[in-house]
């Protein structure tokens, strides 16, 4: 059964946004992909199986990473050869976006099967949108490094830049950021989005002193933070 992006029945990959928080975020024609495709492939087959139930999706998941990545692809290479439809996920948000993915894309541009984004939620612009900062353009740092110096000068070059920065942070590094914000720019302007899209979301907004000082006190699971520009205001 071809989909409705495959009438000729040849092999896919879909790259599906998955949600990051909220289950219901699954975005409509991501629902009609998963439905369709002939296999799931996973970063982490429980949490994308629990998704899938939520939804009542019937599909068959394989594990995608983190071991043995290009065993696996390969097996997967072969299946889209053949003319499978093959979805990516991650565990939340978008594949390829701080999570694995980038080796089965490229070898599908390489063998010529063709790749169709699926787009969805993102933790970075959930946060951005949510900042209130000028973002014409901005910067993702990704995930903040647990080692100190490491940290401090990634936050160090977030203070000197001229526009947003957003990075991806647990509740250890995002504290030990905010600590060395404080130190180095205790009057920038900074949001703490905290679970977002989840039930305990919290979204923290002051200068750098006000949102260290208050996410002291809140349960997270996860934070995103937005370091505003030099040039926001």
């Amino acid at each position: 059964m071809a989909s409705v992006n495959s009438p000729d029945g040849r092999g896919a990959v879909y790259v599906v946004a998955v949600p990051i928080g909220h289950p219901d975020d699954l975005s409509l024609r991501a629902l009609t992909i998963l439905r369709s495709v002939d296999l799931v492939a996973s970063e982490d087959p429980p949490i994308t199986q629990q998704l899938l139930a939520h939804h009542q999706i019937h599909a068959t998941v394989t594990s995608y990473g983190p071991v043995n990545v290009k065993e696996k692809v390969a097996v997967l290479l072969q299946h889209l050869r053949q003319g499978a439809r093959v979805a990516i996920v991650a565990d939340t948000g978008s594949p390829l976006i701080m999570d694995p993915g980038a080796l089965l894309v490229a070898g599908a541009h390489a063998q010529g099967t063709r790749v169709i984004p699926i787009p969805g939620p993102s933790a970075a612009i959930a946060a951005l949108t949510a900042a209130g900062f000028p973002c014409e353009a901005f910067y993702v740092l990704g995930q903040l490094p647990s080692t100190g110096p490491y940290l401090t000068r990634r936050v160090a070059d977030a203070v000197h830049r001229e526009v947003p920065t957003v990075a991806y942070g647990t509740p250890v590094t995002a504290t030990r950021a905010l600590k060395t914000l404080v130190r180095l720019a205790p009057r920038r302007l900074v949001v703490a989005a905290c679970n977002l899209t989840k039930p305990n979301e919290v979204i923290l907004r002051g200068t750098a002193y006000q949102v260290h000082q208050r996410l002291s006190g809140i349960q997270r699971e996860d934070v995103t933070i937005v370091v505003s520009g030099k040039r926001s205001w």
